[in-house]
């Protein structure tokens, strides 16, 4: 059954916590219309070197060049939505990214298995010999065989990824195989050198290099210059540990000159404690509190073997921390009075938001949902902080079935009968954000005014 709880409330002042300086953002449809401009220019390319004929060998081979230049193409997105561009993640958003990441990925597998059929049946027809042998004289040509190892592993990363294998493998092992990517991009650069599409022109294949070159260097700067670069310049080292909960633990970081981070309330880093068994893994972990001159607090529940391992971490240990990343802040709101409703360790940034969201007595409202009571974590803070600013807190506690919902449409009127007037920041476990999601729309809020990031492995 749902248990209810309201926090106490004392009279304060309206109050607005500095900002910094605007992060850089790179607009949603911006980044859409970028990526598909490139599509276009990578066909042009194509359609230039085209020679029209109703041949059955030219057709298909046309289509060969045609789908191995997009899959090109395509690899070189995917890497560039995950290479971690500050402006990008702040403007789109990661959970968004990595939706596109996955969308494109499919797009390139069928592109890749569309570009070796095709080039198969074309090298067949023009040679007279059957698809067996076509496959075996192929496979004489390196740039031949580079392709097929790299779309084997881009095979392996996609089957790796699809939906009922990711539940069965780790977090790490699902990192660690996705990193053949860059493996597999490489041997399709290799070949793509050697085919007649790219290599046709020497301006062409420099053009073609110059492309890779960027994103690698993109690549390379946000996601290993730049965390080390800030860790000289924060020296920033693990201070305190401490025990929230069944399974859940606080930790805050010390360091120097970190309002220069600009981390904003909502957003999340990736941390790389350098201690064993954590040292190779970057960790995406929202901020549990807003962001202090000389600490930073994150607030991480086991769900797999590193984040288990965070509780071990000892005082004094150093931090490699990217960021900060996301677009669940104070920026998105378009409307006076404001509702965060969080699900599980989801509770993280809506207690940084809770905590520094401008708001008049009345006009914040917070609904945490668990399971059952034991997993409600920050609770004192959640109490301490709606008594000092007026706000309304509600704990949503017991198992949904379907006699009981609190996140359905009634059930969120009768909680706040003006929601359909508020912006709704959400943050919860994917499931449970889709359903709320749903529920909110049904009960009046328009899209544009629901906010959510989910992160998932």
């Amino acid at each position: 059954m749902a248990w209810l709880s309201r926090a106490p409330s004392r009279p304060l002042g309206r109050r607005r916590p500095r900002r910094g300086p605007a992060q850089m953002k790179t607009a949603p449809e911006r980044l859409r219309a970028g990526l598909a401009g490139g599509a276009a220019a990578v066909t042009l390319l194509w359609a230039v070197q085209v020679h029209p004929s109703a041949r059955p060998d030219e057709l298909i081979g046309a289509a060969a060049h045609l789908t191995g230049l997009l899959a090109g193409y395509g690899i070189l997105a995917m890497l560039f939505l995950m290479a971690r561009v500050p402006a990008v993640e702040h403007g789109v958003g990661a959970d968004r990214l990595a939706r596109w990441h996955a969308f494109g990925g499919r797009w390139v597998l069928v592109l890749c298995g569309a570009h070796g059929l095709f080039a198969l049946v074309v090298y067949a027809l023009r040679t007279g010999t059957d698809l067996l042998t076509a496959t075996g004289a192929l496979f004489r040509y390196p740039a031949v065989a580079a392709a097929f190892a790299g779309a084997a592993l881009l095979a392996g990363v996609g089957l790796c990824s699809a939906r009922a294998v990711r539940r069965r493998v780790s977090h790490e092992a699902w990192r660690g195989i996705h990193l053949l990517t860059y493996l597999a991009a490489a041997l399709g650069f290799v070949h793509q050198l050697a085919g007649p599409d790219v290599a046709v022109t020497a301006l062409t294949a420099w053009f073609w290099a110059l492309l890779h070159t960027v994103v690698g260097v993109v690549l390379a700067w946000y996601r290993g210059i730049v965390p080390v670069r800030q860790a000289l310049r924060h020296g920033l080292r693990v201070a305190t540990v401490e025990g929230e909960g069944p399974g859940v633990v606080s930790v805050t970081v010390r360091g120097g000159r970190l309002r220069e981070l600009r981390a904003e309330p909502g957003q999340f880093f990736r941390w790389r404690f350098l201690t064993g068994g954590l040292w190779h893994t970057a960790l995406p972990f929202s901020l549990s509190a807003p962001a202090r001159d000389d600490r930073l607090r994150i607030t991480v529940k086991a769900l797999g073997g590193h984040s288990r391992r965070v509780r071990g971490l000892r005082p004094g240990t150093r931090v490699l921390a990217t960021g900060p990343f996301g677009a669940l802040t104070e920026r998105r709101r378009t409307r006076p009075k404001v509702l965060l409703i969080a699900g599980g360790i989801g509770i993280t940034p809506m207690r940084a938001l809770f905590e520094s969201l401008p708001a008049g007595p009345g006009d914040l409202t917070l609904l945490y949902r668990a399971g059952d009571a034991d997993q409600l974590v920050l609770r004192d803070e959640l109490e301490a902080i709606a008594a000092d600013r007026q706000a309304a807190l509600h704990y949503l506690v017991g198992r949904s079935d379907a006699a009981y919902d609190p996140l359905a449409p009634q059930a969120l009127r009768a909680l706040v009968p003006d929601l359909s007037d508020r912006d709704v920041y959400l943050c919860g476990p994917p499931g449970m954000a889709d359903a709320t999601t749903a529920a909110l729309i049904r009960a009046g809020v328009p899209a544009a005014c629901i906010h959510t990031e989910c992160f998932t492995y």
